[in-house]
């Protein structure tokens, strides 16, 4: 934890795994960092309370894969079972940049779109970037480097820069109960 009080804003599970080369960072702001039950945060993961007000909740049996960066931002919230493929970076903040006169660093961050919210049982690639107003559904697949921003529907399959629809998963079977996005 890097600042003093820090530490209250961070839950871990007792079940859940995080690397000791893994770096947490609290917030002093308020902002809570929670991370559910058997799931594994590998090294040189980064999560950081930064960039607006949102919380990060990270489920239960999730997978966040080495070299992945998560700023809380506008909040993120990874349903159950979600895999992070290494590198990936989840950014639900924007920095303001209207103003020529002031220097970008000095002008704070836009109006939320609404953070990230990623459903139960989502693989996302190695070195996608999810953007702030993502909503990602049940069951679907990022493709590797992808950039997504906007709604991903349940069991979809989206890539590229910018993300869009490259197909569906195979089955066509509603899912369990209980294994939907969270708003």
């Amino acid at each position: 934890m890097s600042a003093p009080g820090a530490a209250a804003s961070v839950e871990i599970d007792p079940t859940a795994f995080v690397s000791p080369d893994a770096r947490i960072h609290g917030s002093v702001r308020g902002t809570r960092i929670r991370i559910g039950a058997h799931t594994q945060i590998y090294d040189y993961v980064v999560i950081r309370a930064v960039g607006g007000a949102g919380d990060v909740e990270i489920g239960a049996h999730c997978y966040i894969n080495p070299h992945c960066v998560l700023y809380s931002g506008h909040g993120i919230r990874l349903g159950d079972y979600v895999l992070v493929g290494p590198g990936t970076v989840i950014a639900p903040a924007n920095h303001a940049y209207e103003r020529r006169d002031v220097p970008i660093r000095h002008q704070g961050f836009m109006a939320s779109r609404g953070g990230v919210a990623v459903g139960d049982d989502v693989w996302i690639g190695a070195n996608a970037t999810l953007l702030d107003g993502t909503r990602i559904g049940h069951g679907a697949v990022i493709a590797a480097g992808s950039v997504v921003r906007g709604t991903v529907g349940a069991f979809e399959i989206w890539g590229g820069t910018p993300a869009r629809k490259l197909g569906e998963r195979p089955g066509g079977e509603a899912p369990p109960q209980g294994l939907m996005i969270r708003p």
